[in-house]
Protein backbone atom coordinates (compact mmCIF):
# COMPACT_ATOMS: atom_id res chain seq x y z
CA UNK A 1 0.00 0.00 0.00
CA UNK A 2 1.50 3.41 -0.96
CA UNK A 3 2.13 5.93 1.68
CA UNK A 4 -0.18 9.39 1.86
CA UNK A 5 1.60 12.57 -0.17
CA UNK A 6 1.30 15.91 0.95
CA UNK A 7 -1.12 15.84 -2.12
CA UNK A 8 -3.67 13.48 -0.22
CA UNK A 9 -3.16 15.73 2.98
CA UNK A 10 -4.16 18.72 0.66
CA UNK A 11 -6.95 17.19 -1.47
CA UNK A 12 -8.38 15.90 1.93
CA UNK A 13 -8.47 19.19 3.80
CA UNK A 14 -9.12 21.44 0.60
CA UNK A 15 -6.44 23.83 0.70
CA UNK A 16 -3.35 24.05 -0.73
CA UNK A 17 -0.20 22.45 -0.66
CA UNK A 18 1.99 25.37 0.51
CA UNK A 19 -0.70 25.77 3.00
CA UNK A 20 -0.18 22.15 4.14
CA UNK A 21 3.75 22.81 4.50
CA UNK A 22 3.22 26.23 6.14
CA UNK A 23 1.48 23.68 8.62
CA UNK A 24 3.71 21.29 8.61
CA UNK A 25 6.85 23.39 9.03
CA UNK A 26 4.79 25.28 12.17
CA UNK A 27 4.81 28.98 10.78
CA UNK A 28 2.55 30.86 12.88
CA UNK A 29 0.89 32.72 9.80
CA UNK A 30 -1.72 29.95 9.41
CA UNK A 31 -5.15 30.64 11.12
CA UNK A 32 -6.09 28.30 13.76
CA UNK A 33 -8.99 26.46 12.38
CA UNK A 34 -7.04 25.98 8.80
CA UNK A 35 -4.22 24.33 11.27
CA UNK A 36 -6.27 22.38 13.16
CA UNK A 37 -7.98 21.17 9.66
CA UNK A 38 -4.78 20.07 7.78
CA UNK A 39 -4.04 18.33 11.14
CA UNK A 40 -6.97 16.22 11.01
CA UNK A 41 -6.36 15.28 7.56
CA UNK A 42 -2.79 14.10 8.52
CA UNK A 43 -4.11 12.37 11.17
CA UNK A 44 -6.72 10.54 9.02
CA UNK A 45 -4.17 9.74 6.89
CA UNK A 46 -1.72 9.07 8.88
CA UNK A 47 0.77 11.25 6.95
CA UNK A 48 4.52 11.47 7.98
CA UNK A 49 6.87 14.11 6.64
CA UNK A 50 10.02 13.43 4.86
CA UNK A 51 12.85 15.58 6.43
CA UNK A 52 15.16 14.67 3.85
CA UNK A 53 12.98 15.26 0.79
CA UNK A 54 11.63 18.74 2.70
CA UNK A 55 15.24 19.28 2.85
CA UNK A 56 15.96 19.06 -0.86
CA UNK A 57 13.18 20.87 -1.74
CA UNK A 58 13.93 24.35 0.68
CA UNK A 59 16.25 26.04 1.57
CA UNK A 60 15.42 25.33 5.56
CA UNK A 61 17.17 22.22 7.20
CA UNK A 62 15.28 19.18 8.65
CA UNK A 63 17.52 17.74 10.72
CA UNK A 64 19.18 18.65 14.15
CA UNK A 65 22.28 16.83 15.33
CA UNK A 66 23.08 15.44 19.19
CA UNK A 67 26.70 16.58 19.90
CA UNK A 68 27.81 14.40 23.06
CA UNK A 69 31.14 12.80 24.74
CA UNK A 70 30.41 10.69 27.53
CA UNK A 71 31.59 7.18 28.76
CA UNK A 72 28.21 6.25 29.99
CA UNK A 73 26.44 4.27 27.75
CA UNK A 74 23.03 4.23 29.21
CA UNK A 75 22.88 8.33 29.74
CA UNK A 76 23.71 8.20 26.19
CA UNK A 77 21.03 6.45 24.61
CA UNK A 78 18.29 7.88 26.56
CA UNK A 79 19.42 11.28 25.87
CA UNK A 80 19.23 9.71 22.00
CA UNK A 81 15.77 8.14 22.78
CA UNK A 82 14.70 11.25 24.07
CA UNK A 83 16.14 13.41 21.46
CA UNK A 84 14.30 11.37 18.23
CA UNK A 85 11.02 11.11 20.04
CA UNK A 86 11.07 15.15 20.03
CA UNK A 87 12.50 15.14 16.16
CA UNK A 88 9.45 12.33 15.27
CA UNK A 89 7.07 14.42 17.11
CA UNK A 90 8.54 17.22 14.98
CA UNK A 91 8.94 15.84 11.61
CA UNK A 92 12.71 15.94 11.72
CA UNK A 93 15.74 13.94 11.19
CA UNK A 94 18.55 13.03 13.66
CA UNK A 95 22.13 12.87 13.39
CA UNK A 96 24.13 12.05 16.25
CA UNK A 97 27.67 13.54 16.50
CA UNK A 98 30.10 11.58 19.34
CA UNK A 99 33.14 13.38 19.82
CA UNK A 100 35.90 14.46 22.20
CA UNK A 101 35.21 17.53 23.90
CA UNK A 102 38.82 18.18 24.78
CA UNK A 103 39.88 18.57 21.19
CA UNK A 104 41.28 21.60 20.32
CA UNK A 105 39.45 21.99 16.60
CA UNK A 106 36.21 21.21 17.97
CA UNK A 107 34.26 24.23 17.41
CA UNK A 108 35.82 23.41 13.83
CA UNK A 109 34.37 19.86 13.49
CA UNK A 110 31.26 20.89 14.48
CA UNK A 111 31.08 23.67 12.43
CA UNK A 112 31.68 21.29 9.43
CA UNK A 113 29.52 18.52 10.82
CA UNK A 114 26.44 21.93 10.40
CA UNK A 115 26.93 22.31 6.78
CA UNK A 116 28.51 19.32 5.26
CA UNK A 117 25.09 17.45 6.84
CA UNK A 118 22.81 20.67 6.59
CA UNK A 119 21.76 20.53 9.90
CA UNK A 120 19.15 23.12 11.49
CA UNK A 121 20.92 22.77 14.94
CA UNK A 122 22.31 21.24 17.70
CA UNK A 123 21.76 19.85 21.10
CA UNK A 124 24.86 20.25 22.82
CA UNK A 125 25.14 17.69 25.92
CA UNK A 126 27.66 18.24 28.83
CA UNK A 127 30.80 18.70 28.52
CA UNK A 128 30.69 20.37 25.02
CA UNK A 129 27.34 22.35 26.53
CA UNK A 130 29.46 24.10 29.19
CA UNK A 131 32.49 25.59 27.07
CA UNK A 132 32.21 29.35 27.02
CA UNK A 133 35.36 29.55 24.35
CA UNK A 134 32.75 26.91 21.88
CA UNK A 135 29.52 28.09 22.85
CA UNK A 136 30.87 31.97 21.74
CA UNK A 137 32.30 30.54 18.59
CA UNK A 138 29.30 28.72 17.71
CA UNK A 139 27.17 32.27 18.32
CA UNK A 140 29.88 34.13 16.11
CA UNK A 141 29.25 31.48 13.32
CA UNK A 142 24.98 31.86 13.33
CA UNK A 143 24.87 28.34 14.71
CA UNK A 144 21.20 27.30 16.50
CA UNK A 145 22.16 25.42 19.23
CA UNK A 146 20.50 24.55 22.56
CA UNK A 147 22.46 23.54 25.70
CA UNK A 148 22.01 20.91 28.57
CA UNK A 149 23.60 21.72 31.68
CA UNK A 150 23.91 22.00 35.01
CA UNK A 151 22.97 24.46 36.94
CA UNK A 152 20.48 25.51 39.49
CA UNK A 153 18.70 28.47 37.72
CA UNK A 154 18.37 29.70 34.54
CA UNK A 155 22.07 31.24 33.55
CA UNK A 156 19.77 33.75 31.24
CA UNK A 157 22.81 34.18 29.45
CA UNK A 158 21.58 34.45 26.19
CA UNK A 159 22.12 30.90 25.02
CA UNK A 160 18.66 28.78 24.81
CA UNK A 161 19.26 25.94 27.25
CA UNK A 162 17.45 23.34 29.67
CA UNK A 163 18.99 23.32 33.04
CA UNK A 164 19.65 20.75 35.45
CA UNK A 165 19.27 21.46 39.43
CA UNK A 166 21.84 18.79 40.52
CA UNK A 167 23.01 21.11 43.75
CA UNK A 168 19.55 20.43 45.40
CA UNK A 169 19.27 16.79 44.25
CA UNK A 170 22.74 16.65 45.68
CA UNK A 171 21.44 18.13 49.23
CA UNK A 172 18.56 15.68 49.09
CA UNK A 173 20.74 12.82 49.21
CA UNK A 174 23.48 13.95 51.52
CA UNK A 175 20.55 15.20 53.77
CA UNK A 176 18.92 11.64 53.98
CA UNK A 177 21.86 10.11 54.43
CA UNK A 178 22.48 12.49 57.58
CA UNK A 179 18.81 12.11 58.82
CA UNK A 180 19.85 8.30 59.20
CA UNK A 181 22.36 9.15 61.62
CA UNK A 182 25.18 9.22 59.18
CA UNK A 183 28.10 11.84 60.42
CA UNK A 184 31.14 9.95 58.60
CA UNK A 185 30.13 10.50 54.66
CA UNK A 186 32.29 10.05 51.82
CA UNK A 187 31.86 11.43 48.58
CA UNK A 188 33.41 10.57 45.44
CA UNK A 189 33.69 13.06 42.40
CA UNK A 190 32.90 12.51 38.34
CA UNK A 191 35.36 14.72 36.00
CA UNK A 192 35.95 18.12 37.64
CA UNK A 193 35.52 19.07 33.37
CA UNK A 194 31.61 18.25 33.90
CA UNK A 195 30.08 20.91 35.67
CA UNK A 196 27.62 18.08 37.55
CA UNK A 197 30.68 17.28 39.39
CA UNK A 198 31.23 20.68 41.53
CA UNK A 199 27.71 20.99 41.74
CA UNK A 200 27.08 17.31 43.26
CA UNK A 201 29.70 18.24 45.34
CA UNK A 202 28.13 21.77 46.17
CA UNK A 203 25.00 19.61 47.29
CA UNK A 204 27.20 17.44 49.83
CA UNK A 205 28.81 20.29 51.36
CA UNK A 206 26.16 22.47 51.97
CA UNK A 207 24.08 19.48 53.51
CA UNK A 208 27.35 18.88 55.62
CA UNK A 209 27.17 22.41 56.67
CA UNK A 210 24.00 23.19 57.32
CA UNK A 211 23.79 19.91 59.96
CA UNK A 212 26.83 21.43 61.58
CA UNK A 213 29.30 18.40 60.10
CA UNK A 214 32.74 18.70 59.61
CA UNK A 215 33.95 17.36 56.28
CA UNK A 216 36.73 14.79 56.59
CA UNK A 217 38.83 15.71 53.65
CA UNK A 218 39.98 11.95 53.59
CA UNK A 219 36.33 11.02 52.57
CA UNK A 220 36.27 13.35 49.54
CA UNK A 221 38.24 12.16 46.74
CA UNK A 222 38.57 12.92 43.00
CA UNK A 223 38.05 10.81 40.26
CA UNK A 224 35.47 9.94 37.11
CA UNK A 225 32.61 8.89 36.13
CA UNK A 226 33.38 4.87 36.49
CA UNK A 227 32.83 1.90 37.97
CA UNK A 228 36.36 0.44 38.05
CA UNK A 229 36.94 4.01 39.42
CA UNK A 230 34.27 3.43 42.24
CA UNK A 231 35.51 0.46 42.98
CA UNK A 232 39.05 1.52 43.73
CA UNK A 233 38.05 4.86 45.71
CA UNK A 234 35.85 2.80 47.87
CA UNK A 235 38.63 0.12 48.70
CA UNK A 236 40.93 3.18 49.57
CA UNK A 237 37.88 4.91 51.61
CA UNK A 238 37.23 1.70 53.51
CA UNK A 239 40.75 1.47 54.53
CA UNK A 240 40.74 4.17 56.34
CA UNK A 241 41.57 3.35 60.29
CA UNK A 242 38.28 5.27 60.61
CA UNK A 243 35.68 4.62 57.40
CA UNK A 244 32.82 6.43 56.54
CA UNK A 245 29.95 4.64 57.58
CA UNK A 246 27.98 5.97 53.95
CA UNK A 247 29.32 7.00 50.44
CA UNK A 248 27.68 9.02 48.36
CA UNK A 249 29.00 8.03 44.97
CA UNK A 250 28.63 11.40 42.24
CA UNK A 251 26.72 8.90 39.52
CA UNK A 252 25.24 5.34 39.79
CA UNK A 253 28.39 3.56 37.97
CA UNK A 254 30.52 4.91 40.95
CA UNK A 255 27.84 3.61 43.73
CA UNK A 256 28.01 0.37 41.90
CA UNK A 257 31.44 0.40 42.61
CA UNK A 258 31.44 1.46 45.68
CA UNK A 259 28.67 -1.44 46.08
CA UNK A 260 31.16 -3.80 44.58
CA UNK A 261 34.52 -2.83 46.85
CA UNK A 262 32.04 -2.91 50.18
CA UNK A 263 31.26 -6.96 49.10
CA UNK A 264 34.67 -7.52 48.38
CA UNK A 265 35.44 -6.50 51.99
CA UNK A 266 32.80 -8.69 53.42
CA UNK A 267 30.82 -5.86 54.35
CA UNK A 268 26.99 -6.21 55.03
CA UNK A 269 25.30 -3.41 52.79
CA UNK A 270 23.22 -1.26 54.02
CA UNK A 271 24.29 -1.60 58.00
CA UNK A 272 27.49 -1.61 58.04
CA UNK A 273 27.76 0.50 54.96
CA UNK A 274 25.11 2.86 53.26
CA UNK A 275 25.24 3.87 49.49
CA UNK A 276 23.87 6.31 47.56
CA UNK A 277 23.84 7.35 43.97
CA UNK A 278 22.62 9.89 41.34
CA UNK A 279 20.63 9.88 38.16
CA UNK A 280 18.63 6.37 38.54
CA UNK A 281 20.09 4.25 35.31
CA UNK A 282 20.06 0.61 34.98
CA UNK A 283 22.78 0.15 37.40
CA UNK A 284 20.67 1.23 40.50
CA UNK A 285 17.80 -0.43 40.02
CA UNK A 286 19.97 -4.13 39.10
CA UNK A 287 22.03 -3.70 42.13
CA UNK A 288 21.47 -5.95 45.04
CA UNK A 289 20.41 -4.01 47.77
CA UNK A 290 19.07 -1.27 44.83
CA UNK A 291 20.65 1.75 45.50
CA UNK A 292 19.38 4.90 46.90
CA UNK A 293 19.58 7.57 43.94
CA UNK A 294 18.52 10.81 42.18
CA UNK A 295 15.79 9.99 39.60
CA UNK A 296 17.45 12.11 36.30
CA UNK A 297 15.21 11.88 33.78
CA UNK A 298 17.49 12.07 30.93
CA UNK A 299 14.94 10.79 28.30
CA UNK A 300 13.14 13.92 29.25
CA UNK A 301 15.47 16.29 29.26
CA UNK A 302 17.01 15.22 25.74
CA UNK A 303 13.61 15.62 24.49
CA UNK A 304 12.66 19.05 26.15
CA UNK A 305 15.91 20.21 24.48
CA UNK A 306 15.27 18.75 20.95
CA UNK A 307 11.76 21.09 21.35
CA UNK A 308 13.69 24.15 23.09
CA UNK A 309 16.17 23.80 19.95
CA UNK A 310 13.13 23.74 17.03
CA UNK A 311 11.16 26.27 18.65
CA UNK A 312 14.30 28.51 18.72
CA UNK A 313 14.60 27.54 14.74
CA UNK A 314 10.74 28.58 13.71
CA UNK A 315 10.76 31.66 16.10
CA UNK A 316 14.43 32.50 14.05
CA UNK A 317 12.36 31.52 10.51
CA UNK A 318 9.55 34.11 11.57
CA UNK A 319 11.72 36.64 12.55
CA UNK A 320 10.52 37.22 16.01
CA UNK A 321 12.25 38.95 18.49
CA UNK A 322 10.76 37.45 21.59
CA UNK A 323 12.99 35.89 23.74
CA UNK A 324 12.04 32.09 24.58
CA UNK A 325 12.02 30.68 28.33
CA UNK A 326 14.41 28.16 29.22
CA UNK A 327 13.01 24.84 30.89
CA UNK A 328 14.86 23.59 34.01
CA UNK A 329 14.61 19.79 35.91
CA UNK A 330 14.98 18.70 39.86
CA UNK A 331 16.80 15.44 39.75
CA UNK A 332 13.84 13.59 42.87
CA UNK A 333 15.56 11.15 45.80
CA UNK A 334 14.82 7.86 45.40
CA UNK A 335 15.51 6.08 48.85
CA UNK A 336 15.77 2.18 47.97
CA UNK A 337 17.56 -0.60 50.06
CA UNK A 338 21.26 0.53 49.66
CA UNK A 339 21.03 3.00 53.01
CA UNK A 340 19.76 2.63 56.47
CA UNK A 341 20.87 4.15 59.92
CA UNK A 342 24.48 3.13 60.94
CA UNK A 343 24.60 0.66 63.29
CA UNK A 344 24.27 2.02 67.13
CA UNK A 345 23.17 5.26 65.67
CA UNK A 346 20.13 7.35 66.26
CA UNK A 347 18.59 8.90 63.29
CA UNK A 348 18.37 12.82 62.93
CA UNK A 349 15.23 14.63 61.83
CA UNK A 350 16.05 17.74 61.36
CA UNK A 351 18.95 20.85 60.64
CA UNK A 352 19.79 22.97 63.93
CA UNK A 353 18.56 26.19 62.99
CA UNK A 354 16.90 25.76 59.28
CA UNK A 355 13.65 24.71 57.96
CA UNK A 356 12.98 23.07 54.86
CA UNK A 357 12.83 26.49 53.24
CA UNK A 358 16.12 27.52 54.09
CA UNK A 359 17.77 24.93 53.30
CA UNK A 360 16.60 24.61 49.88
CA UNK A 361 16.94 28.76 49.55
Amino acid sequence: MQSPTIKDVAKRSGVSLKTVSRVINREASVRTDTREKVERAIEALGYRPNPAARGLRSTHAYAIGLVYDNPNAHYVISMQEGVLSACRERGFGLQIHPCDSSAADLAEELSTLVSRSRLAGLVLAPPMSEQDELIATLKAQDICFVRIIASREDPQDGSPCVYVDDRDAAYAITEHLIQLGHTRIGFLWGEPHHRSSPERFQGYSDAMKDYGITINKKFVLPGNYAFDDGFRRARKLLALKEPPTAIFGSNDEIAAGVLAAARSAGLDVPWDLSIAGFEDNPFSKQAWPALTTARQSTAEIGRHAALRLMDELQRKSNGADNTLGNEGFTPELVVRGSTSPPRNSAPRHSAPGHSAADKKS
